[in-house]
């Protein structure tokens, strides 16, 4: 840690004295270092030969980090690529549920392509499936059984007339009665499909739609199907999983009788990624964060008991802000921030095996109404994240999440303008996840948030 802060001062110093006057001081022997180690502030006399100036870099350990929670308006989930349905209980987010929809079709609108249309009428139709095929996404806890039911979509598969987006808190109309439903216990890691039986009824209508050349274009068989809608059907389910866009409908049918004739298969799949979404809700009643207001406004880790909460899927992201970081411009007359480490703990008993810390948080600075501006980047442009340090430390507790924001905040503290900006951490996926983290503020006193600044002084 030593090293690596000098590092940053020799690089500040370069850059205010320029190469020249650097050089000299090199050439001359004249950088003396020294630290004082019996107190929290560490200083370093660097060149202090030179000019007759001496440089000390302070330690800060005392600046104010509020800490807030926000609820963000909608996440797209429309072309994300994967089917996500379930729920189960969370004791610190409350109810998670996610349902999705989706479109399926067929480039070949007759039944056996290698005959003629004239064939057709030989053809008996057997049974109807679909097939959901795991894509190794899954949350919370699989070993209890979970049961899906299957509805069709009554109107058009179409988003808002001024968005052809869909998002987590997007609907469409759908039959109440099923057409279609299974028990099973989950295995999402497997190499395993879920086979789905779906009504004979539907089946036999859909069958003799293509039997008797009803259907003949995308256009006619959207208009007759318009989509599937999936939902976790049991209170009792206690995971949320994923599928892939390789899960189809098969229509089964014959020439001749089931048991003698040949058999056959038609697919239906999802062409189109962009119509296929998922709605992702939480009822939070009970919960410190169920007050959650309006995107533009926070809720204060002062009232969720000194926690912030991020929450993919339904939107939920942490904010962190520095409302005093402005004050330290008046330590000298010539000063900078060379460094900054934010250390960040999870809340204690707020992760485990079935509620997993995610390795990384990604981070955006936003303005007071919490819209993004720009991803966060240290002084050489370059994205940072804050990465969980799984280290254990003498008491066996993870240390937490860190990450280096000196350049952001030195360039908060020299704004001429009142305006602040505020730093949003999210997970590193948005809007096809459900995974969570809760972290704890500057007072928690279990897991507390620090925030070590090195100022320096020429």
């Amino acid at each position: 840690m030593l090293l690596e802060l000098l590092e940053r001062v020799l690089i500040y110093l370069l850059k205010k004295m320029g190469m020249y006057k650097f050089l000299i001081l090199i050439f001359s022997g004249l950088l003396i270092i020294s630290c004082d180690s019996d107190t929290d502030v560490g200083e370093f006399v660097v060149g202090a030969d030179y000019l007759a100036i001496k440089n000390k870099v302070i330690s800060i350990d005392t600046v104010t980090v509020d800490v807030s929670t926000i609820k963000l308006d909608s996440l797209v989930t429309s072309s994300e690529s994967r089917i996500l349905v379930g729920n189960y209980d969370d004791p610190l987010f409350g109810k998670v549920k996610a349902d999705s929809y989706f479109q399926v079709s067929t480039t070949a609108f007759n039944l056996y392509s290698q005959n003629s249309d004239t064939d057709a009428t030989g053809y008996v139709f057997d049974s109807i499936a679909m097939i959901l095929k795991y894509d190794d996404y899954y949350y919370a806890d699989t070993t209890k059984v979970q049961t899906l039911s299957i509805h069709r979509i009554l109107k058009k598969f179409k988003a808002n007339i001024n968005n052809s987006s869909f998002y987590n808190n997007s609907s469409l109309n759908y039959n109440d009665t099923s057409i279609g439903s299974v028990s099973y216990r989950p295995k999402p890691i497997s190499k395993d499909s879920i086979n789905i039986k779906l009504s004979n009824a539907f089946g036999l209508e859909f069958f003799n739609k293509f039997k008797n050349n009803e259907i003949t274009s995308s256009e006619e068989f959207a208009d007759y199907l318009k989509g599937f809608m999936i939902t976790s059907a049991s209170n009792s389910s206690t995971s949320v999983i994923g599928f892939n866009l390789l899960s189809k409908v098969r229509l089964y049918y014959s020439k001749g009788t089931a048991a003698s004739g040949e058999s056959y298969v038609k697919d239906f799949t999802i062409l189109d990624a962009g119509k296929q979404f998922n709605a992702i809700s939480s009822d939070r009643a009970g919960t410190l964060i169920q007050d959650l207001p309006l995107s533009k406004m926070k809720l204060s880790s002062t009232l969720t008991e000194n926690k912030g909460f991020i929450q993919s899927g339904t939107g939920i992201v942490c904010r962190v802000d520095f409302p005093n970081i402005k004050q330290l411009k008046y330590l000298s007359d010539k000063g900078a921030i060379v460094d900054a480490k934010l250390i960040m703990k999870p809340a204690k008993n707020s992760y485990s095996k079935m509620f997993p810390l995610p390795e990384k948080l990604n981070i955006y600075v936003v303005d007071n109404y919490n819209r993004m501006k720009s991803t966060l980047t240290n002084s050489s442009g370059e994205n940072i994240v804050a990465v969980l340090n799984s280290t254990n430390n003498e008491f066996d507790e993870i240390v937490g999440y860190e990450l280096s924001l000196g350049s952001f905040l030195q360039k908060e503290m020299l704004k001429e303008s009142d305006s602040k900006s505020g730093l949003l951490f999210t997970l590193p996926i948005l809007s096809k996840v459900v995974d969570r983290v809760v972290l704890g503020d500057q007072t928690n006193k279990e897991s507390k948030m620090k925030l070590q600044i090195y100022y320096i002084t020429y």
